[in-house]
């Protein structure tokens, strides 16, 4: 059994592609933790959880705390025989995550041959018609990497992405706040950039981004 398993939502539609990156998530994490066992599960993959027995952390591969991390995983993780597992701070909470995305962003400016403090980020998120917390979470990163300009846009709730978007600059960045490469991200996202017009630069999702296992590795390291 793992010493720690990172969970992420997955497509209920169609676990299978979404499992597979999470477990693949959990081995690049592992690379960095000589000695831990660390694996992968979704919630929408059934039986995938059962590997959470007997696990000591959990790693939620979620963009904001919410229903899902507070009520929805702690009852799986129970009938899945990990009632006492730990249950870590979710991705998008992890105190490394605005230094990763900092991070991102002076890269993708540099290549584009854009000072940072001349760009326009556009924080694309997923909202909330029922909850604050996913709004919230994407309006603290934009505060977290003051003083660059920024603006945030959603796909469930207004501001939505298409009118967001819509007149920025074209030294615009683009920095999508999800966790996998789900539908979100490869349909909704480039249609309401297409519908706007957008003339910038679309980033991978931050939780696809090369740094981010050493990110999540630290955390767990700091678990244990």
């Amino acid at each position: 059994m793992p010493d720690a398993l990172i969970v992420a939502h997955g497509q209920p539609g169609d676990p299978g592609p979404q499992q597979a990156a999470t477990q693949d998530l959990a081995r690049r994490v592992a690379a960095y933790l000589p000695g831990i066992s660390v694996q992968g599960a979704t919630l929408a993959m059934p039986g995938a959880l059962d590997v959470a027995r007997d696990a000591r952390l959990i790693y939620p591969m979620f963009m904001a705390t919410g229903w899902f991390t507070r009520s929805e995983l702690p009852r799986r993780l129970q009938l899945a025989g990990a009632a006492t597992a730990r249950i870590l701070p979710p991705f998008g909470s992890d105190p490394g995550l605005p230094v990763l995305c900092r991070s991102l962003l002076e890269q993708a400016a540099a290549a584009q041959g854009w000072p940072l403090h001349d760009t326009h980020i556009l924080i694309a998120a997923h909202g909330s018609g029922r909850s604050r917390a996913p709004a919230e979470a994407a309006r603290k990163m934009a505060a977290d990497l003051a003083p660059l300009t920024t603006s945030c846009g959603f796909i469930e709730e207004a501001p939505f992405i298409a009118d967001a978007a819509r007149d920025l600059p074209y030294r615009t960045i683009c920095l999508p706040l999800f966790a996998t490469r789900a539908e979100h991200v490869t349909d909704d996202l480039p249609q309401a950039l297409t519908k706007a017009g957008f003339k910038g630069i679309t980033l991978p999702p931050i939780g696809m981004a090369d740094d981010a296992p050493a990110m999540i590795a630290a955390s767990i390291r700091a678990a244990l």
